[in-house]
């Protein structure tokens, strides 16, 4: 990430060392929005847990077989009993465990998220995904990293990634002049939050 303004983002009390069941996802969520706002990708070295901030760089050392991996949390989960951390079709891959479906293993922490503070600018949020697809229809030619972030109940049309607070209200102010109710939006760790 880029420099910015440091922030106290949240503290997660996950322990430097865990152990427990592994799991992995695949082609089902491939292109699905992830808890973090980015879209799943299935050949990227990313992995789900219940706590770990977003960003979190983790190493993933296979009990059964010794094998070790790296992966960056960008998603919560598992949601399985007894399951620490599920991990993508490429990581799963890389410690030898797409076959059995899960596996014992050790987590490692080495790397906490950066606190850097990101921005992005917020032109809707609606509960029909159709509506925020046809607002970043509209908005994608002027606007081409116009993206449409979704939870369970929200669908968000957003532009850009600041790490400059003064650029990203600049953006605010262009897509007033056009007519849009824009804002925004801290892209903190644990979520946007506006501003």
């Amino acid at each position: 990430m880029c420099g910015g303004c440091a922030t106290s983002g949240p503290r997660v009390p996950a322990p430097e060392l865990e152990r427990g069941i592994a799991s992995w996802y695949g082609p089902k969520f491939h292109g699905s929005d992830t808890a973090s706002g980015e879209r799943y990708d299935m050949h990227q070295l990313t992995a789900a847990h219940r706590t770990l901030p977003f960003g979190t760089v983790v190493r993933v050392r296979n009990l059964m077989n010794g094998l070790v991996t790296e992966v960056r949390i960008n998603d919560r989960g598992p949601f399985k009993k007894n399951r620490i951390i599920d991990l993508s079709n490429a990581a799963a891959r890389a410690i030898d465990m797409v076959g059995p479906g899960t596996a014992p293993v050790e987590l490692r922490v080495l790397r906490h998220a950066s606190l850097t503070r990101r921005y992005v600018v917020q032109v809707g949020a609606f509960q029909e995904r159709a509506l925020a697809d046809s607002l970043q229809s509209r908005l994608c030619g002027e606007f081409p990293d116009v993206a449409v972030s979704s939870d369970e109940v929200w669908h968000r049309v957003q532009i850009g990634d600041f790490d400059d607070r003064d650029e990203a209200e600049a953006l605010r102010r262009r897509l007033e002049r056009a007519g849009y109710a824009a804002l925004v939006i801290v892209a903190a760790a644990s979520g946007a939050t506006s501003n």
